[in-house]
C-alpha cells in the first residue's frame, strides 16, 4: 500500500476518536442541560429563518407581478410589507450568529477543560515528551486545534440543517410554479415532470462532483499546513525561552538557519494551499456567475408563451438559487471541512497518546506497579525501568528506604539515575516490578532546574500551594534558612519572570525554601544542588537534616561531598541488559559535626591555604558493595 494511502487509512479512526470525546458536551452531567437548550434554540431559529425566506419568496412574486401590471397600489402595499419581513429576517440572522457562537464558546471551553484535565493528570504532560508519536506540540493542539475542531462543526450543523430544510421547501416551490415541460426531440415529445426540480438537481450534482474531484487533496494539504505552522511557532518560542543561552553561545546563525528551513516549509505548504484555493475558486465563482442565469433561461419559454408571469419567473429564479445554494453548500465549505478534519485529527492524536498512557497504567502491561504499605517510606521490589520502546535502562532493583533515612544514588552518566528517580516519583511508568510508598506519605520531587511559576515571588516560594496558605513569618523563616534574606522584601512585588531574575543557584535555594514550607515525608532530589558551591550545598543539606529529620531522602548527585550527608549509597553500574544496583552503607557524621565542618569551611586555617571539603575532613567509611 502506498505510504500516503496507508497514512490516510491509519488516520480514519482519529475523527471517530475526536467525536467519542467531543460529544460528551451533550452527555456530561455538568453541561448536558445547557448543551441541549442551546441546540434546541439553534434549531428553532433556523426554522424561523426559513419561514422568513419563504415569505420573501412569495413577496418576490407578488411585487414583480404588480410591476408587470403597473399596479402602483399593490407595489406600495408590497413595499410596506417588505419592511417587517426584512427586519424579522435580519433579527433572526443576528440571533443565529449569537446562538451559534455561544454554543461554540461553551463547547470549546468544555472540551479544552476536559483535555487539559487529562493532560495534567498523573504527569501525562511530562510523560508525553518521552514517547514518540503524532502528539507533539500539545499546546497548539489544545489551544488552536481544539478551537477549530469545535467552532466549525457548529457552523456545519447549522449550515447542513438550513440547507436540508431550504432544499426541501424550495424544491416544492419549483415543482408548483414550474410545472411540467414537454419538448419535441426529432419528432418525439419528451415529457419532463417538475422540470425545474430535475434541472436544479442535475446542476447541483455536476457542481458538487467537480468540487470533490478538484479539491480531493485539500484535507492532507490543510493538515500539513497546520503541522508546519505549529512547528514554526514552537521553534520561535524556543528561541525566546532560551535566548540567554543562545546569545552567550553566539548561536544566532545556527538558529536562523533552523528558522529559515522551517519558514521555507511553511511557505511551500502555503503555496500548495494557494493551488487548492485557486482550483476551488474556479468552481465556486463559476457557479456564482452561472447559477442566477440558468433558471431565467429555463423559464423563458413558458414566459414567452404566456404560461408564466414575470413574478412567477422571478419566484422560480429565486427558488432555484436557494435550492442550488443549499445543495452546493459543500462547494463553499469544503476548504473549511478539510481544515476541520485536519484539526480534529491533531486534537485526537493528543487524546490517543494519553489513552495509551492510561492503558499502560490501568492494565499494568509493561508498567511499574505502584502501591502503599505501612512499613518503609519507599520500597523497590524487582523494579526494572525501561524506555517507552521497551529498552531496559535499570534492571532488577531492590531498595528499601525508611523514614528519616538519606540515600544517595550514584553512577556514571547515562546509567539511568534520573530515570530511576522519575520512576520512584511516579513520573516514569515503563518497566516492571513494584514501587510502594508509605501510606498517606507526601512526596516532593526536586529536579535540577526548579520550576518557578509566573506571578509574585511569594507564589514562587509557596508553589504549588496558594500563597495565602502560609504566614509571612513562615515564608521569611524558610528564605532565611536557605540564605535568601535579600529577597524577602520583594515577596509582594509586581509579577515578574523570576526564573530569569534569579540565578541558577538562587533558584535551587528557593526550591529548598519551598521544601521547608511544605515539610513532605519523602523527598526525591535529582541534582538539586548542582548550581551551588560546595559551602552552600553543605549549608542547605545541613539545614535539610535539621528541619526535616524524619523525612526520607533519595538524591542523585555526582559530587563526592554529598556522601557526608547521606547514610547509604546506591551505585548504578552499567551492565548489558540494563544498569545494576550495587548497594552499600555510608556512615554520615552527626549533624553537629557537619555544622562544625561548615564553620571551619568559612574560616580556613592560615597555615593551610587550601579549603578542605567535608569529605576530606571526615572520610566516609563504606561497607563492601553488595
Amino acid at each position: 500500500m502506498p505510504k500516503n494511502k496507508l497514512q490516510r487509512e491509519q488516520q480514519k479512526p482519529l475523527v471517530r476518536r475526536f467525536w467519542h470525546t467531543a460529544r460528551g458536551f451533550w452527555s456530561s452531567r455538568r453541561s448536558w442541560k445547557v448543551a441541549w437548550l442551546m441546540t434546541a434554540c439553534l434549531v428553532g431559529l433556523v426554522i424561523m429563518q426559513l419561514v422568513f425566506q419563504y415569505q420573501l419568496n412569495i413577496w418576490n412574486k407578488a411585487i414583480f407581478d404588480a410591476l408587470e401590471k403597473k399596479d402602483s397600489a399593490t407595489v406600495l402595499h408590497q413595499a410596506i410589507i417588505f419592511v417587517p419581513l426584512a427586519a424579522g429576517s435580519i433579527a433572526v440572522a443576528v440571533c443565529i450568529v449569537y446562538a451559534r457562537m455561544r454554543m461554540q464558546r461553551r463547547w470549546r471551553a468544555w472540551l479544552t477543560e476536559h483535555t487539559i484535565t487529562r493532560w495534567l493528570a498523573k504527569g501525562r504532560y511530562y510523560q508525553l515528551n518521552l514517547i514518540e508519536g503524532d502528539h507533539k506540540n500539545p499546546e497548539a493542539r489544545i489551544a488552536e486545534d481544539t478551537r477549530i475542531a469545535t467552532e466549525q462543526p457548529v457552523d456545519f450543523a447549522v449550515g447542513i440543517l438550513s440547507a436540508l430544510l431550504t432544499s426541501v421547501t424550495f424544491m416544492g416551490v419549483l415543482w408548483s410554479v414550474g410545472g411540467n415541460l414537454t419538448i419535441n426531440l426529432g419528432g418525439t415529445e419528451v415529457f419532463i415532470p417538475g422540470y425545474l426540480v430535475v434541472a436544479v438537481v442535475l446542476y447541483c450534482l455536476i457542481i458538487s462532483g467537480l468540487m470533490m474531484i478538484i479539491a480531493r487533496s485539500f484535507v492532507p494539504t490543510a493538515e500539513m499546513k497546520n503541522q508546519v505552522e505549529a512547528e514554526f511557532r514552537f521553534a520561535l518560542t524556543r528561541v525566546r525561552e532560551y535566548g540567554e543561552s543562545i546569545a552567550i553561545l553566539g548561536g544566532e546563525k545556527a538558529e536562523r538557519a533552523g528558522l529559515d528551513a522551517l519558514l521555507h516549509k511553511v511557505i511551500t505548504t502555503w503555496a500548495k494551499m494557494a493551488g487548492q484555493y485557486m482550483r476551488t475558486m474556479f468552481v465556486s465563482h463559476g457557479n456564482f456567475v452561472i447559477a442566477s442565469v440558468i433558471p431565467v433561461i429555463l423559464c423563458s419559454p413558458k414566459y414567452l408563451a404566456g404560461e408564466m408571469s414575470l413574478g412567477t419567473v422571478m419566484q422560480a429564479a429565486a427558488a432555484f438559487i436557494q435550492v442550488q445554494y443549499a445543495f452546493n453548500w459543500i462547494v463553499d465549505n469544503y476548504p473549511r471541512l478539510a481544515e476541520w478534519t485536519a484539526s480534529a485529527r491533531r486534537a485526537s492524536n493528543l487524546l490517543v497518546a494519553i489513552d495509551a498512557l492510561d492503558h499502560i497504567e490501568d492494565t499494568q502491561a509493561g508498567a511499574i506497579s505502584r502501591g502503599e504499605d505501612d512499613d518503609a517510606a519507599i520500597r523497590l521490589k524487582d523494579v526494572s525501568v525501561a524506555l517507552s520502546d521497551g529498552t531496559v535502562v535499570v534492571d532488577d532493583a531492590d531498595v528499601t528506604v525508611k523514614l528519616g533515612e538519606r540515600v544517595l544514588v550514584q553512577g556514571e552518566s547515562g546509567t539511568g539515575k534520573s530515570t530511576l528517580v522519575r520512576a520512584i516519583a511516579g513520573l516514569w511508568p515503563w518497566g516492571e516490578g513494584e514501587i510502594t510508598l508509605k501510606r498517606g506519605a507526601k512526596m516532593f520531587l526536586m529536579p535540577q532546574k526548579p520550576y518557578i511559576p509566573l506571578g509574585t515571588l511569594r507564589r514562587a516560594v509557596t508553589y504549588p500551594r496558594a500563597a495565602e496558605d502560609f504566614k509571612d513569618k513562615e515564608i521569611a523563616k524558610s528564605l532565611k534558612a536557605v540564605g535568601l534574606e535579600h529577597v524577602i522584601e520583594k515577596l509582594d512585588d509586581e509579577e515578574a519572570k523570576w526564573d530569569r531574575t534569579l540565578s541558577g543557584g538562587e533558584q535551587q535555594r528557593l526550591a529548598f525554601a519551598r521544601l521547608f514550607l511544605h515539610k513532605p515525608d519523602i523527598v526525591v532530589m535529582d541534582e538539586a544542588t548542582s548550581a551551588l558551591d560546595p559551602e552552600s550545598q553543605a549549608m542547605l543539606m545541613n539545614a535539610l537534616a535539621e528541619q526535616l529529620p524524619e523525612t526520607a531522602i533519595i538524591s542523585v548527585g555526582h559530587r563526592p561531598e554529598l556522601e557526608a550527608f547521606h547514610e547509604r549509597t546506591v551505585n548504578l553500574v552499567r551492565r548489558k541488559g540494563g544498569a545494576k544496583l550495587m548497594t552499600g552503607d555510608v556512615v554520615a557524621p552527626p549533624v553537629s559535626i557537619v555544622s562544625a565542618l561548615v564553620k571551619r569551611w568559612r574560616a580556613p586555617s592560615p597555615a593551610s591555604p587550601a579549603t578542605p571539603t567535608a569529605t576530606n575532613e571526615e572520610p566516609s567509611r563504606r561497607r563492601p558493595a553488595a
